[in-house]
């Protein structure tokens, strides 16, 4: 079991929660971050799992709570200090939760104060960076293209500006951001470009969602789960060998019978369009490869 100490940063998000949780359970102590502008309903739920610590004296003793705002630079130091590595995710401010044409500059704004932060703590040995596929599909001959997308592959921020793909947008230049940063400041930076979080707080208002049409006709609309997701980080973490960016994600919609599906479960009062028998059969060719991080999980013991 891990000894090491190791920052999660937004620990009140969805993600974050469940990294708290399975490094506790792999033997980590956990800087956990509740950033300022963090989900009110993940909170909540991060206060549960402390209670239960009060009859559970492992995780009393493996969690440090911090306050903290990507936007001071100061506490993310402070929340970073002995830590051997950091988790990094972007929540969203709660007076701006959808994202719009300014998102991008909140976003990467955020990832260049605690990339920088990193570079200036002595003991980070490794960052794993929570991006998504919407920083990969968006490309203009995305059609064409003879080989699968994949982790060489980035998202063209002209084409989001101009179909307004807000999601996308941020993605990608907060990740270029980090790289960019993490190159120049000598910091070992690893991306975890996840599909879209099947958890119980999808809704159809999900930002990733925007284009989701063209992504399923594209074979490039993927999901994870957030057990998957969270093992994914972890095992980055502890593959010594691991680099640059890994895709996410454990299944494809390519399917009608998948997208009505999903389409009933983001919005369950939503009539069923009718669909003739070829097209319910129809299945669309995956176009996407997540064949680097899977080689890796399969050596991820949990």
């Amino acid at each position: 079991m891990a000894q090491a100490t190791v920052c999660v940063m937004d620990a009140s998000g969805e993600l974050g929660l469940g990294l708290v949780v399975g490094l506790i359970q792999r033997g980590y102590t956990v800087h956990a971050v509740l950033q300022n502008h963090g989900n009110h309903v993940n909170k909540l739920k991060f206060d549960e799992i402390m209670n239960e610590g009060n009859n559970n004296k492992n995780i009393i003793n493996k969690v440090k709570i911090f306050q903290s705002d990507p936007f001071d630079y100061q506490s993310i130091i402070d929340a970073l200090r002995g830590c051997s590595a950091l988790f990094y995710s972007f929540e969203p401010p709660q007076d701006q939760p959808d994202y719009d044409e300014f998102m991008a500059d909140v976003e990467v704004r955020a990832a260049h104060n605690v990339l920088e932060a990193c570079g200036q703590t002595d003991t980070i040995e490794k960052v794993i960076f929570s991006s998504s596929i919407t920083a990969v599909v968006w490309r203009n001959d995305r059609t064409s293209m003879l080989s699968d997308l994949d982790e060489r592959h980035w998202s063209d921020v002209n084409l989001c500006r101009n179909f307004k793909l807000w999601h996308g947008l941020s993605k990608t230049l907060a990740e270029k951001t980090a790289w960019a940063l993490a190159m120049d400041r000598g910091v070992n930076m690893v991306s975890i470009n996840a599909g879209l979080l099947m958890g119980p707080q999808l809704t159809i208002n999900n930002p990733y969602l925007k284009g989701a049409a063209e992504m399923y006709e594209d074979g490039v609309f993927v999901t994870v789960d957030l057990d998957y997701l969270v093992d994914a980080h972890i095992a980055v973490l502890e593959d010594v060998s691991s680099y640059g960016r890994y895709l996410c994600f454990n299944h494809i919609i390519n399917q009608t019978e998948d997208a009505l599906q999903l389409a009933r479960k983001l919005a369950p009062s939503t009539p069923s369009p009718p669909q003739s028998h070829e097209q319910d059969k129809r299945i669309i060719q995956e176009k996407i490869s997540n064949k680097k991080l899977n080689k890796m999980m399969i050596d991820f013991e949990k």
